[in-house]
């Protein structure tokens, strides 16, 4: 769930933006959550909200069906998601994002300047590279993280994110798009 509903890029950096960030990931006492489990419910928090924008803009924008098809999965599949992770986000004590990163935002802005196949294209470009850094992150946190709540909202989001990723791939192929 980066933009990608979340990013591998920089998890390091980003860790220490977050730790050293007043408010931006607020702990209860007793939660069993590690710094990185906050930013990654956060950061999967970001990117559910930048999937359902992008998804919504191919549902109305996408030229072909199944993107337009797709896009109206992302919505239903990341608003579900997205839910599931505010419940873990609160029993955890963490603040909700309010909005996409910069990078997603920037990204969505784009996509809303385009059409016809270049739409198409960048689009599933797009969920593409989205989805594999996705499915990176997710199965990292379901393998490695400290609370078992976060871990297993990661495994179930990796399974529909794996899903996601097939799906995506196949649009690209019969697109001719390369994913990268």
């Amino acid at each position: 769930m980066k933009s990608l509903c979340l990013s591998g890029e920089h998890i390091l950096a980003c860790l220490v933006l977050v730790a050293g960030s007043a408010g931006v990931v607020a702990a209860q006492s007793g939660s069993d959550a590690s710094m990185g489990d906050k930013h990654f419910v956060s950061e999967a928090l970001k990117g559910g909200q930048a999937e359902v924008e992008m998804g919504q803009i191919a549902e109305q924008k996408g030229n072909s069906s199944d993107v337009k098809s797709f896009g109206k999965r992302m919505v239903a599949d990341h608003t579900k998601l997205g839910e599931q992770m505010k419940s873990v986000a609160s029993e955890e004590g963490i603040t909700p994002p309010t909005s996409p990163t910069v990078m997603q935002q920037a990204e969505i802005k784009k996509l809303k300047g385009l059409s016809g196949d270049a739409f198409d294209q960048e689009y599933i470009k797009a969920m593409v590279k989205d989805h594999e850094s996705d499915l990176n992150d997710f199965k990292k946190e379901a393998q490695g993280g400290t609370s078992a709540i976060v871990k297993d909202a990661a495994s179930q989001g990796a399974t529909v994110i794996s899903e996601h990723l097939t799906m995506i791939r196949q649009i690209a192929q019969a697109h001719g798009v390369s994913g990268k």
